[in-house]
């Protein structure tokens, strides 16, 4: 009798594990993964600042201007709801810190119409550019080798990948991110 009570706490002590490990790892809003490739020197920007994406209104853009920037680009879709939740704390970042020489840019693996209906809905501060299939090319160039959305990159001034997160982050991870290279 008392083996099969020990035995049957053992399978609920092991099924809590495993949920709680399901939760914190799959299922927790605030938390993001970092990228297992800790090597970002092999991760080129250049794709990224030879292109001309159209912003919400289909005018193109030479993502070329924001070099010398930190940059926070986050991948993201319409049909994402982790995509969506993230928006607020990254349009805060952007308001916060844009006049110290970063920016964020939301690159969207998205049709423009969607976008722009979107962006209508839902207005950011920050930019928003409509990828569709280059979105998912340019994030797999940074990293995104998962092809999960939201996808954040944040590059240096540089113009090197200094850091990547599969999945929704916050804006106090992004600030803990930023910090470093905002340093004189």
């Amino acid at each position: 009798m008392l083996k099969k009570i020990l035995s049957n706490i053992g399978y609920l002590a092991a099924m809590l594990l495993l949920g709680f490990a399901i939760y914190y790892y799959f299922l927790s809003p605030n938390t993001a993964f970092k990228n297992a490739a800790t090597d970002y020197s092999k991760f080129s920007t250049q794709p990224l600042f030879a292109s001309k994406l159209s912003n919400p209104n289909g005018i193109k853009q030479d993502l070329s201007q924001y070099k010398g920037k930190i940059i926070v680009l986050n991948f993201w879709a319409t049909w994402c709801p982790p995509c969506r939740e993230e928006m607020p704390e990254l349009s805060e970042l952007y308001t916060e810190y844009k006049n110290k020489n970063v920016v964020v840019l939301g690159v969207a693996v998205d049709e423009l119409a969607l976008v722009k209906e979107f962006s209508v809905a839902t207005p950011v501060s920050y930019p928003l550019f409509a990828a569709e299939n280059e979105g998912m090319v340019l994030g797999n160039d940074l990293g995104n080798d998962k092809g999960v959305l939201p996808y954040t990159v944040i590059i240096n001034q540089r113009g090197e990948v200094a850091d990547t997160y599969f999945g929704r982050i916050n804006k106090t991870l992004l600030e803990s991110a930023i910090r470093p290279l905002l340093a004189p």
